[in-house]
């Protein structure tokens, strides 16, 4: 679903986007569809909403009133064209990649990203012959460097999970244009209330709803957002899922028919009709209301991770902390550039005691938890190393910052000072 046009500033997009009062009963808040499917008026209705003839809601795995309310949203607050959601973040790099590519085909990713997102690149690559062509480095160079005539897209994050490096994305992007391919960014660790990736260049952006969207740790989701200007008609047929005809609908040419939303389109007719990772109305409706708060939640995430990291970075059990807003922080000028307001609240620090004195640091803490996910409004603490990127080597694990004595904090919206006193406690018993 198209987005409106932008008229308002972020944060009254943030409460008023996507939604309106309900014309039937007149209720405020976006109302849940809970329905399977929807009433037709006539055969002839069905027929052109399942051949993408006229718009409509046919069946909630493709889309529903109150998920599309959640992709006008989001749309809005990145600039883009439209969006589609999906069940979850990992649903939605899967369905950008296997939308974008055939077997034999390639992509350009970033060597540091989620370890789940790294993952699924090495399996599709494996089963599916979708070749991740990994950068050596962060830069535009690095990136450029490993483009082939194989290559159809270049993949990276916004801000770099878990070290919180902030990408070039304007060098990137320029890489991108000049061989003419799709540059799809991650935004889940900065959201857009601090990078709108599409103002930087990006044609498609990903997130996983589950993290700073929503906000609570309630619920799972993912969303892509097309930014409706990459020209798929000027690659020589390198895209046939949005360039060719489907012959399962009439001929549709998805560029002649949606031209300013062709990708978009595309990941919902393959991804969501065929592959069937829809997202349910309940998620879509907690996810809205999380977003209402996003541009405060973002600014007390900043604030609080900018504190504990600076206080971590002094103490003497700490062996270094990965934050570019710290003064003398590698990466310090670009994190300026693109996050002013800081690079969110997600970092990594490494422990002189290594491996047992990180276990034993995660096991200690008291207020904040020991849990997997990130971008909850409670703090919480995790060892990458042996769970979210267990499946690196240990050369890939020091280059990702994330060796075995090596700890990622995800700061929430508790009272700073309880934090660090939490953290205090937990590193005495250290000693």
């Amino acid at each position: 679903m198209a987005t409106e046009t932008r008229t308002h500033r972020f944060a009254t997009q943030s409460v008023h986007a996507g939604a309106s009062p309900d014309p039937s009963t007149g209720a405020r808040v976006q109302p849940i569809y809970f329905t399977n499917g929807f009433v037709f008026d006539s055969t002839e209705q069905a027929a052109d909403i399942f051949a993408m003839r006229k718009t409509g809601f046919s069946y909630s795995r493709g889309s529903n009133p109150t998920v599309a309310a959640l992709e006008r949203r989001v749309a809005a607050l990145e600039g883009a064209k439209a969006a589609v959601a999906v069940s979850s973040g990992q649903s939605a790099v899967l369905l950008v990649l296997m939308t974008l590519m055939q077997s034999g085909d390639a992509y350009v990713a970033s060597p540091r990203l989620f370890g789940g997102s790294l993952g699924l690149m090495r399996r599709l690559d494996g089963r599916y012959d979708l070749k991740p062509q990994f950068a050596k480095g962060l830069t535009p160079a690095d990136f450029e460097a490993q483009i082939t005539p194989q290559t159809k897209a270049i993949v990276c994050e916004s801000i770099v999970n878990p070290c919180a490096t902030v990408m070039d994305l304007v060098g990137i992007s320029e890489v991108a244009r000049r061989h003419n391919l799709p540059l799809v960014v991650d935004n889940t660790l900065a959201s857009p209330a601090l990078i709108r990736p599409i103002e930087y260049g990006a044609d498609i952006v990903v997130h996983s709803t589950s993290k700073f969207l929503g906000g609570s740790g309630q619920t799972i989701g993912g969303i892509i957002c097309d930014a409706g200007r990459f020209d798929w008609t000027a690659t020589g047929g390198r895209y046939n899922l949005i360039t060719e005809p489907w012959s399962d609908y009439d001929g549709l040419v998805i560029t002649e028919r949606f031209p300013e939303i062709s990708f978009a389109v595309a990941c919902r007719l393959f991804g969501l009709r065929d592959l069937g990772p829809g997202l349910s109305p309940m998620n879509a409706f907690l996810t809205l209301t999380g977003i209402e708060t996003l541009p405060l939640r973002m600014a007390r995430h900043c604030s609080n991770a900018r504190t504990v990291a600076a206080h971590l970075k002094d103490h003497p059990a700490v062996e270094w902390v990965s934050y570019p807003a710290l003064p003398g922080q590698p990466g310090e000028s670009m994190a300026a550039c693109y996050v002013p307001q800081g690079p969110g609240s997600i970092f990594t620090f490494a422990l002189k005691g290594g491996e047992a004195a990180a276990k034993t640091f995660i096991t200690s803490l008291e207020l904040i938890s020991h849990l997997v996910n990130i971008g909850e409004i409670k703090s919480l603490a995790i060892h990458p190393a042996t769970t979210t990127h267990r499946q690196l080597g240990d050369a890939d694990k020091a280059a990702a910052m994330v060796g075995p004595e090596t700890v990622r904090l995800s700061i929430g919206l508790e009272n700073v000072e309880d934090l660090i006193a939490d953290i205090d406690q937990a590193l005495a018993k250290l000693s």
